[in-house]
């Protein structure tokens, strides 16, 4: 994959650099990735307290700011080794988005991101489009189609793309009940092969165990036998 997506532009900020579609160019601003920016509303479902809804002239978004969790914490919560600008990791989620979209799943578009370097290390955000009336798998398992979840685990497979962390909070419900997928930080592009799919599905597995105990784990042995199904 080229460094940013396909129809994007590179524009300078302070201390680093934001890319955007065409489209917003000419609009685009370092403090759109500001989360003290007026009306900014923190995310309070699933996470690491570092994602907030904000609206302005990109339309009505989701900014998140990238942090280590675990361990990796440790060596900052928030800064990143700099291995060059193709490697940030807002703008890699951004190409991954941007492909997965126009292969037609149901996942946010990207509307900006940005990194701000300081020697050997940098930050990094990104700010994607908000799904109307978005709803966790983890709060709604009673009203959730395992078969519609696992189709959507499926495409994202066909397409190539692996999720780093599949969890029953980055699988959503829009207002018409249709199935999104988020936070594709750290996902890998290429063959998905089978382990590296069953890797995805087990991980969603201990989520759902943790968010509802026996109850989670029946969910899942349902969209197990879908996607077995889809793959045969």
């Amino acid at each position: 994959m080229t460094t940013l997506p396909a129809g994007w532009v590179r524009r300078p900020v302070r201390g680093g650099a934001l890319c955007v579609p065409e489209r917003l160019a000419a609009s685009a601003r370092a403090e759109w990735f500001d989360p003290h920016r007026p009306g900014a509303v923190a995310v309070g479902e699933g996470g690491r307290q570092a994602a907030w809804f904000v609206e302005g002239a990109h339309g009505a978004a989701v900014l998140r700011h990238y942090r280590r969790g675990g361990l990796r914490a440790r060596l900052g919560r928030n800064t990143y080794c700099w291995l060059g600008e193709g490697r940030v990791r807002a703008w890699a989620e951004a190409r991954v988005l941007a492909h997965l979209r126009s292969a037609g799943l149901r996942v946010p578009e990207p509307l900006a991101a940005a990194y701000w370097r300081r020697g050997l290390c940098y930050r990094t955000a990104i700010l994607v489009a908000r799904i109307p009336g978005a709803r966790a798998l983890a709060g709604r398992l009673d009203q959730a189609d395992p078969r519609a979840v696992a189709q959507a685990i499926h495409a994202m497979h066909a397409a190539g793309v692996w999720h780093a962390d599949l969890n029953a909070y980055n699988i959503l419900f829009d207002d018409q009940d249709h199935v999104w997928l988020i936070d594709f930080d750290r996902a890998r592009p290429g063959v998905v092969r089978p382990a590296r799919r069953r890797k995805n599905l087990l991980r969603l597995r201990r989520s759902l165990v943790k968010v509802a105990g026996a109850r989670g784990a029946q969910w899942w042995d349902a969209l197990d036998g879908a996607y077995r199904q889809l793959s045969a």
